[in-house]
């Protein structure tokens, strides 16, 4: 079991998503890919830093109040950007999200990164420079005492080609213990390839666990080491709109990684290598879970502990 001071660091970024519904209703939300992460663990009661990238605008006061209310803290240089990003969500009228962004990426130096005994990251953060570089960096510097887990949340309007995409996703991978990728992912990033071919190219970069999700359909688990696969059905759930639900699983899947001490340090990294199947499906099995508590209701919603029963 990880202990409760065990202190996870996400990366990435913390943005407003301006959604607009199929019948024209707008709102916004506090949002962001690592920063649902972050609080999807805080919500699931593991202590987070967020460092990321806003400003002392309204909308940046708006997401650090947030944080503060929910227990994160913001690494220092979190503050420094020009503006506070924007995600638009328009959803269609099965809730799917398409999205639109106006944001910028940068990084400032964490402090005391080896007091940390995981590390999260995803989305944008690895591949949007300047910040990109500093991403990648960071999570090579932290693998001497971190557990690492990333997930690539493909996102075509901001990332590029995707050949060019890869390359730097495949570098943020090589540093990880543990990703996850949706279905989509895989199909952007590698036109032609299947599910398995794509993981079969990713485990030779050194990942213990792979997990690919695929909406309604549940998700597959790939070890690394053995190249064992599984694939588990989703939890049945009447879907309000799929905002944060990728987020709400990632968040759902370290929880349950950290809870059985296989994420939180060197030592935990040792034990994800040499885990078995079993060991790894309740922290997938919870994953499914807190995903479809975010899709059941409106906005990236955090699910507790109390509402994995």
């Amino acid at each position: 079991m990880a202990t409760a001071d065990t202190r996870t660091l996400v990366i990435g970024e913390a943005l407003i998503d301006a959604v607009t519904t199929a019948t024209g209703e707008h709102a916004e939300h506090v949002g962001g890919s690592p920063a649902n992460v972050a609080f999807g663990l805080a919500a699931l009661d593991h202590p987070v830093d967020l460092a990321t990238w806003i400003a002392t605008d309204e909308r940046g006061l708006r997401i650090e109040d947030v944080c503060r209310s929910r227990g994160i803290t913001l690494t220092p240089g979190s503050l420094g950007a020009p503006f506070t990003s924007v995600a638009d969500a328009r959803l269609d009228a099965t809730g799917a999200a398409t999205y639109t962004f106006d944001l910028e990426w940068q990084l400032a130096a964490v402090p005391d990164l080896t007091s940390y005994a995981h590390v999260h990251t995803g989305s944008i953060a690895v591949v949007l420079e300047p910040g990109g570089s500093a991403v990648r960096a960071t999570l090579a510097a932290a693998r001497g005492t971190a557990t690492i887990s990333y997930d690539p949340n493909a996102r075509p309007t901001l990332m590029g080609a995707p050949e060019v995409a890869r390359r730097l996703i495949e570098e943020a991978i090589a540093s990880a213990d543990v990703v996850k990728l949706s279905d989509e992912d895989v199909a952007w990033l590698c036109p032609g390839e299947t599910i398995d071919e794509a993981l079969t190219g990713w485990a030779a970069l050194g990942p213990a666990l792979l997990v690919v999700t695929r909406g309604g359909e549940g998700a597959i688990v790939r070890l690394g080491r053995t190249g064992e696969e599984r694939a588990l059905a989703a939890t049945p759930v009447t879907v309000v709109d799929t905002v944060g639900a990728g987020d709400s699983f990632m968040a759902g899947l370290v929880s349950g990684l950290l809870d059985a001490g296989l994420l939180g340090g060197a030592e935990a990294r040792d034990r994800l290598r040499a885990a078995s199947m079993d060991d790894v499906l309740p922290a997938v099995e919870r994953a499914l879970l807190t995903g479809a508590r975010t899709v059941a209701r409106a906005g990236a919603h955090a699910p507790v502990r109390a509402d994995l029963s």
